[in-house]
Parts: C-alpha cells; sequence; structure tokens
C-alpha cells in the first residue's frame, strides 16, 4: 500500500478513485472500463505531482527525504552493481548491520560500494538501526576503505542516516573517535571517492562517509548538521517550528549546490524517486560513470590535492580590501561601545543598589 504525505492527500483521492475506475469488477459485477476517465484523472495527478514536486518548501523536501518507499542504499546496490561481496566486521568489537559495504563491479570496473541502510520494514529497521552508525560500523567502512587504497579501488558511499547512533554504548566505545577517524581516512585516500546523498545527510553520521572527491545528491534530498526538529528545540525550545529551522539551515540540494557544498544535483522522477525506481537507477548509474571518469587521468598524488582543496575552499568568500588605519579606528569604535554599554549597564544597577538601600536605612532606622 502506498504511502502519502501530507501535501499529497488531493493526489491520493485521486489515486484511489483511478485505482476504483481500473478495476472491471464492481458492485453490480463485471463493467466496461472507463479508458477515457483513466487518462483524464492520469493526466490530473501527473500535473498535480509536477506542480507540488516543483514548488516544495524546505520542510517538505525533509519529508520527501524520509519518506518510508524511498529507495535505500541495498536497492541500489542491488540494481547498480554486479559481483557484490559484502564483507563484515571492524576485527576489533563487531558487525554493524546499519551499514552495507563490500566490493562489486560497476561496468566492469571494481568499486568498493558502502551504503548506509535504514531498512523497508519495521523488523529490518530494528536490525538496521534506522541507518545509525555504530563506531565499529566506522571502523569498518576505515578498514575496507584502507584495503581499496592499497589496491587502488575507487569508492563509491551512499548516504541516507539522521545521524551517528547518541546510544551510550556507542559513546563508550568510542563514537567520536571512530567519526573523525573515518573523516581522516576518507581525506587522506589516493583512490576517487564519490558519495551519493540519497535521503538524509544527518550531521557527523553522514559527512563521515561524505568527505569525497564529489559529493552528489538527489534533488529532493537534504544534508545538514541536525535535523530541523532538533534545531527547532534548541534554538525556540519548540519542535513545531521545524519549518523555520529548515529555512534557516539551508540543507536543500539547490542551497547547498550555492553554496557549493555539494557537486551535482541528481534530478529525481516527479513526485519523487519512489514513484520511479527504474529512473532514478538510470540517472544515478550514468552520474557515477561520468564522475569516476573525471578522475580517470588524475595521479594519485592530483586525486588527493584535488579533494583537499576542495574541502579547503569550502566557506572561503571574496572579500573588501582595509587598510590598517581603518582596522584600527574599527577595533576604537568598537572597544569604546563595548566600555559604554558595560557603563550604562552598571549605572542602572547602582541606582537600583542605592534604591534599596535606602529603603533599608529607613525601614531599620523606623523599626528602632
Amino acid at each position: 500500500m502506498r504511502s502519502y504525505l501530507e501535501f499529497e492527500l488531493e493526489i491520493k483521492a485521486l489515486e484511489e478513485e483511478l485505482d476504483k475506475l481500473k478495476d472491471p469488477f464492481n458492485e453490480g459485477g463485471i463493467s466496461e472500463v472507463d479508458t477515457k476517465r483513466i487518462a483524464s484523472i492520469q493526466n490530473e495527478i501527473n500535473e498535480k505531482l509536477k506542480h507540488s514536486y516543483k514548488n516544495l518548501n524546505e520542510w517538505q523536501k525533509t519529508q520527501v527525504a524520509r519518506h518510508e518507499e524511498r529507495p535505500k542504499a541495498k536497492f541500489f546496490i542491488e540494481n547498480l552493481f554486479t559481483n557484490f561481496i559484502n564483507l563484515s566486521g571492524d576485527r576489533r568489537f563487531g558487525d554493524d548491520e546499519s551499514v552495507i559495504a563490500g566490493f562489486a563491479l560497476l561496468e566492469k570496473k571494481s568499486v568498493l560500494v558502502i551504503g548506509q541502510e535504514k531498512g523497508d520494514d519495521l523488523d529490518s529497521r530494528l536490525k538496521r538501526n534506522f541507518g545509525m552508525m555504530k563506531p565499529e560500523g566506522y571502523r569498518k567502512c576505515i578498514r575496507l576503505m584502507k584495503l581499496a587504497d592499497k589496491f587502488n579501488i575507487p569508492v563509491i558511499s551512499f548516504i541516507d542516516t539522521p545521524g551517528a547512533y547518541p546510544g551510550i554504548g556507542a559513546e563508550q566505545r568510542g563514537q567520536a573517535e571512530a567519526i573523525a577517524s573515518s573523516i581522516d581516512c576518507c581525506i587522506s585516500l589516493r583512490v576517487p571517492i564519490i558519495s551519493i546523498i540519497i535521503g538524509e545527510g544527518g550531521s557527523g553520521g553522514a559527512i563521515a562517509l561524505a568527505s569525497a572527491n564529489k559529493v552528489l545528491m538527489f534533488n529532493n534530498s537534504i544534508y545538514s548538521v541536525i535535523s530541523p526538529e532538533g534545531c527547532a528545540s534548541i534554538l525556540w525550545k519548540d519542535p513545531s517550528k521545524s519549518l523555520e529551522a529548515a529555512k534557516a539551515m539551508k540543507l536543500t540540494s539547490d542551497q547547498l549546490l550555492k553554496n557549493q557544498l555539494i557537486d551535482e544535483i541528481i534530478e529525481e522522477p516527479t513526485g519523487g524517486a519512489h514513484r520511479n525506481k527504474e529512473e532514478i537507477i538510470y540517472s544515478t548509474k550514468s552520474a557515477l560513470i561520468r564522475s569516476l571518469e573525471e578522475f580517470k587521468n588524475f595521479t594519485r598524488e592530483e586525486i588527493f590535492e584535488q579533494r583537499k582543496k576542495k574541502f579547503l575552499s569550502i566557506g572561503k568568500q571574496s572579500s573588501f580590501s582595509v587598510f590598517p588605519q581603518d582596522i584600527d579606528w574599527i577595533n576604537k569604535q568598537n572597544l569604546s561601545n563595548s566600555i559604554k554599554d558595560i557603563f550604562i549597564k552598571f549605572k542602572k544597577k547602582l541606582v537600583i543598589f542605592s534604591i534599596l538601600t535606602l529603603f533599608i536605612i529607613l525601614f531599620l532606622n523606623y523599626k528602632l
């Protein structure tokens, strides 16, 4: 049964009507199928989908990125690659099933595939921990990335996680250190790394595997330092302000591309990736092959330097020229304003303290 989001209620009603029309059996028995009406409703659904998905706000895109029917990493691994060999364990603690990792072939070329997997139903989601990786998951990825680097094999990662697992066990086993080590490993490799954000790219849990030469992103995905609900809870103490938080965080693909935090947007079919999985597989495969071809003639050192420069350049913007005398004037102005503010606050407190003291003295004299 198809799931619908809040802004898709009109589409839901139309699709339910369409299903009834396509069924030749009704209360009166077998009936003739009204093909003209079916075609008319289908066109209306297509138009509403185009209009709705063209005008999604930041919070609605967040809902689409989390859609339960959205294709997950396991789906892409099964349909994009051949001869996939799943490898388990970090050789220290155990295996983390929230991440699938192993070697495979893409167009007859060896690649290391890493995918954060949320699961498709309740049982698989519990098994996969809803895509929230633990330290052993990151250490498994580090182990395999170093192996890929040794044999000069490119790395492809599929990012889809609300964030790293915040449980006490994960903290005791060194969650922060594992994430930091994973980022360090990604940055230091001498083979190409291509990361694709297919759903949620949440916090350090995502960047640990997305410190790549190229970061691609589905246009209805999100990539941020925290969830909109978490941001709203911290800033306004009100999780219902998720839309305001999502707008402020600039977490959508077009905003991230504008700020040069990602390199390319992969367009999804009308209505989201979950409505046409064959089309999104084709688009993803084309983008992957094209991205890997870009590094075909790069040396190992050039691959490393490209990645290093890419991340060092993030946040750098052209600035205006300021002369030394201007800096001195600015510093003096800021300093004098700060002193004035402190004096005004102190003066107010002094007046209040004096009045209170006077009342206390008068009260004591009256008592005596």
